[in-house]
């Protein structure tokens, strides 16, 4: 079925290139890819295996979106159906296609109800302050709270005052886990649940976010409990001109055990011309094990076209108490369509 939407996506890609039809599907995607030489210290494997050269797919994908007028009130239809492509080799643990975001739901004045699988409210709420999203600067290495959920069902308000926006979900375990270790799965309604405050307007973004029993790893400290994490997260930005400035900060801690994370990040770009220069600075700080993880990036985009971008990066993860460093420079280019 996957294979069959995507083949249909495809070819709808190359005869209709960015064409909607009328009360027909979108159809998008991304084409990231970099060339790339990781260096770790010490080695992962053999001594000479500390110094390689890769060919990455960032998170490619290709997917398909709209939304109809229903017959009931002034109620519309939305779904979105997204797969992550593997530009590189064609393969992401064995399959050409992996899921992605995907749902269906409603739209109205009431605001929007969906259903599926796709990024928590906390996820979202980072907003546009990672400036190296899919790469190995990603924020993702020194903070948890960056899922994409399973059987989760989400609800959103209107815009509010034109300003601020409420996105609560819940997710039902369906019997999958057991996160207390009572010796009985949980299987309820809401096991897990994801909920965000974010306010917009002009130059400013702030949010506010929480998760209770969110299936999730942390990045520093040792986990001790059961697999899930209650992760509260703070983000603000300001975009004044050509300049951006972010920053973020969370607590994380196991909902069932003493493992807790401390973290940040912080990251700044300034435009000039076709020239985008970028840099950011996240630290992750275990409770119980002293651990601190660290993360610097440096890059430049280079603006080809409104959808299309070559850019430079370079990015360093390091570990404390570990002992282990990770560079990475790559080179590469992102085409939307």
């Amino acid at each position: 079925m996957k294979k069959n939407l995507l083949a249909i996506a495809v070819g709808a890609a190359v005869a209709f290139p960015g064409l909607a039809l009328a009360d027909g599907p979108t159809v998008y995607g991304k084409v990231n890819i970099s060339l790339e030489n990781e260096n770790y210290d010490p080695a992962p494997a053999a001594p000479n295996n500390d110094d390689q050269w890769q060919l990455q797919s960032n998170a490619s994908r290709l997917g398909v979106k709209g939304d109809f007028d229903l017959d009931v009130g002034d109620l519309k239809a939305i779904y979105q159906a997204e797969f992550e492509i593997s530009v590189d080799d064609g393969d992401n643990k064995g399959q050409t296609f992996t899921q992605r975001n995907i749902f269906g739901g409603f739209e109205g004045g009431f605001g929007t109800l969906k259903a599926g699988m796709f990024d928590t409210p906390t996820k979202v709420a980072q907003g546009k302050v990672d400036q190296f999203n899919d790469l190995d600067g990603d924020i993702k290495n020194v903070m948890a709270g960056e899922n994409r959920a399973k059987n989760i069902i989400q609800y959103s308000t209107p815009k509010l005052a034109d300003i601020v926006t409420l996105n609560a979900a819940f997710i039902p375990n369906e019997d999958q886990n057991d996160f207390d270790n009572d010796g009985e799965n949980e299987n309820g309604l809401a096991d897990s649940t994801s909920i965000s405050l974010v306010a917009q307007s002009g130059m400013f973004y702030g949010a506010i976010s929480h998760d209770t029993d969110i299936q999730d790893s942390l990045k520093a400290d040792a986990q001790t409990g059961f697999g899930t994490l209650d992760i509260t997260r703070v983000v603000a930005s300001v975009t004044p001109g050509d300049l951006e400035l972010g920053a973020i900060y969370q607590m994380a801690e196991e909902s069932e055990g003493d493992g807790e994370d401390t973290s940040y990040v912080v990251s700044a770009a300034y435009k000039i011309d076709r020239i985008k220069l970028k840099a950011q600075y996240g630290m992750a700080e275990a409770d119980t094990t002293d651990e601190e993880v660290t993360q610097y990036s440096l890059g430049a985009d280079y603006k080809l076209a409104k959808a299309s971008k070559a850019y430079l990066y370079l990015s360093q993860l390091e570990k404390d108490v570990a002992d282990t460093e990770k560079r990475t420079i790559g080179i590469g280019v992102e085409h939307k369509f």
